[in-house]
């Protein structure tokens, strides 16, 4: 197992699992995943921040991910950062970076 590129996160789904079938009968799931993060300021508040994932994952794991994760589930990810490109209807390049997931684990109650 290596450390190399490696991304491990807890939070909540913030949509229901998007999920495109294949041809040739594989299968990706897509999902937005919030992350929080508490500090307090230099004025003694106490400040909570989100930050937002974008979540993708194949074969087996999206299966799991399309029959058990519902939008608000809390869940661990574990994966790595991928990044791609692409150009938009005007031409414009739009660019992507996703975490691959490659291990899953539900958390919290139903």
């Amino acid at each position: 197992m290596s450390l190399r590129n490696k991304v491990t996160l807890i939070g909540f789904t913030g949509k229901e699992v998007e999920t495109v079938n294949f041809e040739n009968g594989g299968m990706k799931v897509s999902v937005s995943l919030a992350t929080n993060d508490h500090y307090t300021n230099a004025k003694g508040e106490k400040v909570e921040e989100t930050q937002w994932h974008n979540l993708v994952a194949f074969g087996k794991t999206a299966e799991i991910f399309q029959k058990y994760v519902p939008k608000g589930k809390e869940i661990a990810i574990e994966g790595k950062l991928t990044y791609r490109s692409y150009d938009d209807k005007d031409g414009a390049k739009r660019y992507i970076t996703e975490i691959r997931v490659d291990e899953l684990l539900l958390l919290g109650g139903k």
